[in-house]
């Protein structure tokens, strides 16, 4: 049987690290993108689920797809089947998910970066989209997620050159979201999980199916979604805990559960 190429890491409070282990550059194999969907998948039914990290190794988050499986149309169709289910279903975590980014994220690597809702990136980091440079393009929802998080003409610009942007380029148009040093990256990424853990996940994972969902429809339909998360959140009892806490002591001294 094939060895693992995710680890499955549960942290204390709620927190799961899923760690990209396929050395030396962590490609995105349909061996790979099976694991995560899988893991995903999992992880999506747990209600003693907190937050998650996304993470690679120390030189490498994620050098793409495995080019040795590209050949033509019908494998392009079948490794970008791949991409949807793992990406779509690490995008679907409905829990604060945070991508810990050292190295290199190149092509799918970028990709799954972005189904992540949030990202933390080495000051040493690279990031790109380079599918270009072998005559193709980005198969994985480059060409979707990438325009979202920094508009459409920036997103030309990296999807038609295949640069390779800085970390600090990344965070000035809204790639990533924070930088730090190359070997705080992972404490870093944990602390937030940890962070937003602590609050109302439950509601931050309706909150995330509104904003998400909201985007590919029109404002009123986006506002529907909203109106209905709104109704179903007061049926948790972390709303009740944190009404309550603020009639009786003001606002931010709520405990909450995570039920």
């Amino acid at each position: 049987m094939p060895a693992a190429q995710l680890l499955v890491d549960e942290q204390a409070d709620g927190i799961v690290i899923l760690r990209l282990d396929h050395p030396p550059m962590n490609t995105l194999s349909s061996a790979m993108l099976n694991e995560l969907a899988a893991a995903a998948e999992s992880l999506a039914g747990r209600a003693d689920l907190h937050a998650v990290v996304v993470a690679g190794g120390e030189r490498v988050f994620a050098a793409g797809a495995d080019v040795t499986e590209f050949a033509g149309p019908d494998e392009a169709r079948a490794i970008g089947a791949r991409f949807r289910a793992a990406l779509d279903a690490v995008a679907a975590i409905p829990r604060p998910v945070i991508a810990a980014i050292r190295g290199f994220a190149l092509g799918g690597g970028l990709e799954l970066a972005m189904a992540c809702d949030l990202r933390v990136a080495a000051v040493s980091a690279r990031l790109g989209q380079p599918e270009i440079l072998l005559g193709i393009i980005p198969g994985g929802g480059g060409t979707q997620r990438l325009p979202r998080l920094v508009g459409p003409a920036r997103a030309k610009d990296l999807v038609w050159t295949g640069r390779q942007v800085r970390a600090d380029e990344a965070l000035r148009i809204g790639l990533v979201d924070r930088v730090v040093e190359a070997e705080e990256v992972d404490a870093a990424a944990l602390e937030w999980a940890r962070s937003l853990g602590r609050g109302a996940v439950v509601a931050m994972g309706l909150a995330k199916h509104a904003i998400d969902a909201g985007l590919g429809r029109e404002l009123a339909a986006g506002l529907t979604l909203e109106a209905d998360a709104f109704v179903n959140v007061f049926r948790t009892d972390d709303a009740q805990a944190g009404v309550r806490s603020f009639l009786e002591q003001g606002p931010g001294r709520a405990t909450f559960e995570g039920r």
